[in-house]
């Protein structure tokens, strides 16, 4: 059975990401990972990643931080929520192909509309 194993990324909604990336990275000292322009950024805080992005999509989408569920089987746990009547509004695929593995995200909402993510880092063969 496929279980959630940590809370993976946080996404904080921005109004600009240069200002953002000096903020995280000057003031509170944290490390960048990396940048994706135009609009998001990568940092580390502790064991939790933290994606700086400029607001996108829907306004009632940047009340709240998005919290990235991190699982280690995306396809079958997203089978399995959606037996459990899970929606996605997006479902799991691949968002970005990192040197080392690739990142596969699926979008759904809470029963408040908090917008919330499963993701998984997938080797590469």
């Amino acid at each position: 059975m496929a279980s959630i194993q940590k809370i993976g990324q946080i996404a904080i909604a921005v109004s600009d990401i240069k200002m953002a990336i000096d903020f995280y990275t000057k003031v509170l000292e944290l490390t960048l990972l990396f940048e994706a322009p135009p609009s998001m950024a990568f940092v580390q805080a502790g064991d939790t990643r933290l994606m700086l992005t400029e607001q996108q999509g829907e306004q009632r989408d940047h009340h709240t931080s998005v919290i990235y569920y991190q699982v280690d089987d995306i396809d079958n746990y997203a089978s399995e929520i959606q037996s459990r009547g899970a929606i996605f509004e997006r479902a799991p695929q691949l968002a970005a192909k990192m040197p080392d593995h690739e990142l596969w995200l699926g979008f759904l909402r809470d029963p408040d509309g908090n917008l919330l993510s499963i993701m998984a880092e997938k080797p590469l063969p």
